[in-house]
């Protein structure tokens, strides 16, 4: 089988370790191209090129996203992570090239589909379905997603994943990590190893649709009779580890909203907001991939459908009070109380906070600022962001002041970044502050 298909959509996923570590040969290959290439140019202009900047040009960039993209599996979902978690701070250029990484894969070629389907479901399951879309929905880091119609009437969306994704996890998360080490992107005192083992356990777990399909369930019961949300519902007899079926639920990217109404976009925006603040304070359980993929608006522009469980994780007790300390320090707009809370949360190093003590001021007062103005909070202004940027670059140059919070928190985090991003993207206008208040209020006194 040929790495691509008569398709230009669809591209042959490396199915063992073997060819996956071929891939990372071929990537490691490109970027030392890239750095001879950069840095040549470089010294002809006279200047006195450093490593890492040869490493972080946008061509070398390019070629990191694109390979991820090739690869598919952990890899491609950990260049999603850090370009969605880089949200603002990345260069506008390097941005949009990561920005691929959220943008469908490539889907695999139907021999390879076919084969897939046959291992889990047996070679006569084309006898189960009227009908069954050769061509995705949609295809993503981990699997790709095809409508199909069964014979008792079912109408459905199935998703498989692709071979070897699971096998390779562990792999690519380790070889990921030392193109990070490479690039320089990564000081070497710092110990990212729990935080290695923790991404390798969650994308076990999201590998195995049959947890996935268990938190669905969760998440179905947790908001059954509410009106604002649909959660699709699993089928067992046609679930397993690598296939999840699921009913298909008709509705359109949550993108459109850019479209709508200020009104709407707002709505929508506030009911994905509550959703994570009950995640928080209320459920104990919370879907961590932000990915804006994972969110649909149903057919009538009335519901929030919500997709894609795999990340579903358990919130700890430590992680709702963090949260509840660091919000209600913000509420009262006391500084001194909110780089505490940062501290105990583990987002800050107690170094941080004293040797870079003037640039933490200047970030807590511009947010403290910026939210503690009174009616909306208008997401759509960035204005602040500039100073958040400079300030948190200006304690980047000391890196003993580079710190990894504990792995459950940069999670739950990555949840709340992104859903400030998203309504961002829709230049949401949401009372967030008086949503906060009211929350912290309904909490047990402690």
């Amino acid at each position: 089988m040929s790495d691509k298909d008569n398709d230009g959509d669809t591209r042959a996923v490396p199915g063992n370790r073997r060819a996956r570590l071929g891939q990372f040969g071929r990537l490691a290959g490109g970027l030392a191209g890239g750095v001879m290439a950069e840095g040549a140019r470089r010294l002809a202009e006279g200047k006195r090129p450093r490593l890492n900047e040869l490493l972080l040009t946008p061509g070398n960039v390019g070629r990191v996203a694109d390979r991820l993209s090739e690869l598919r599996g952990a890899a491609m979902k950990l260049g999603q992570m850090v370009s969605m978690d880089a949200g603002d701070v990345l260069p506008p250029e390097l941005a949009q090239i990561m920005a691929r990484l959220r943008e469908n894969a490539h889907s695999m070629p139907p021999k390879q589909l076919e084969a897939v389907l046959a291992k889990d479901w047996g070679n006569g399951w084309r006898r189960e379905f009227k009908y069954f879309n050769p061509r995705p929905l949609a295809a993503a880091s981990i699997g790709q997603v095809h409508r199909a119609k069964t014979r008792d009437g079912r109408d459905l969306a199935i998703k498989v994943q692709y071979p070897g994704v699971r096998e390779s996890i562990d792999a690519d998360v380790d070889n990921v990590a030392t193109l990070l080490r490479v690039s320089g992107m990564l000081p070497r005192h710092l110990d990212i190893a729990p935080l290695l083992g923790e991404a390798k356990q969650q994308l076990h777990e999201e590998a195995d649709y049959q947890r996935e399909a268990r938190q669905m369930r969760a998440y179905g019961e947790l908001l059954a009779g509410e009106s604002e949300y649909i959660v699709p519902g699993f089928h067992a007899d046609l679930t397993t580890t690598n296939v999840l079926a699921m009913d298909f639920v008709p509705g359109r990217s949550i993108d459109t909203l850019e479209h709508e109404p200020q009104e709407v976009r707002d709505a929508m925006m506030e009911r994905l907001v509550a959703l994570v603040l009950r995640e928080l304070f209320d459920f104990g359980l919370m879907q961590t991939d932000p990915n804006f993929a994972n969110y649909r608006i149903s057919d009538d522009g009335e519901k929030l459908v919500l997709l894609d469980f795999g990340a579903a994780r358990e919130v700890s007790p430590h992680i709702t009070e963090s949260y509840r300390r660091l919000l209600a320090a913000g509420l009262a707009e006391d500084h001194e109380a909110i780089a505490e809370a940062a501290i105990a949360a583990g987002f800050l190093s107690r170094h941080t906070a004293d040797a870079h003590r003037a640039n933490l001021d200047r970030i807590i007062a511009v947010i403290v600022n910026e939210l503690g103005k009174p009616g909306d909070f208008d997401f759509g202004d960035r204005s602040f962001v500039k100073t958040v940027r400079e300030e948190g670059m200006a304690i980047a140059q000391d890196k003993a002041a580079w710190h990894l919070p504990p792995a459950e928190m940069l999670f739950a985090q990555r949840k709340i970044s992104g859903t400030a991003l998203l309504a961002a993207r829709m230049k949401a206008r949401i009372d967030i502050r008086s949503m906060v208040e009211a929350k912290l209020a309904g909490l047990p006194s402690r």
